[in-house]
């Protein structure tokens, strides 16, 4: 419902935070599938602590640490071969 309603003022961004959050597995992959085809007509800002998630529907991730942007880039970038050592341990689980 808060999509749809976002959607009917007919935006250049959407901003979700935690789109997903509370949501069973089906319902969550609904999301996903809709912000991808979403992403063919709008500029998505997700903001998540899904990991995977974002692996999945992005196309540039960013990664903030305690209110400091850390690194950005494409998201195969910044999943596979971070630049940043703190990237890498969070990507990695090292904290978090």
């Amino acid at each position: 419902l808060c999509i749809a309603r976002a959607l009917a003022v007919d935006p250049e961004v959407l901003l979700m935070d935690e789109p997903s959050s509370a949501l069973d597995p089906i319902s969550t992959f609904r999301i996903e599938e809709l912000m991808v085809e979403l992403a063919q007509n709008y500029t998505i800002v997700l903001v998540t602590h899904n990991m995977y998630q974002a692996s999945r529907v992005s196309q540039r991730t960013g990664f903030f640490l305690n209110g400091e942007l850390v690194e950005i880039g494409p998201t195969e970038e910044i999943f596979e071969r971070p630049r940043d050592p703190r990237t890498d341990d969070y990507i990695r689980g090292r904290f978090g």
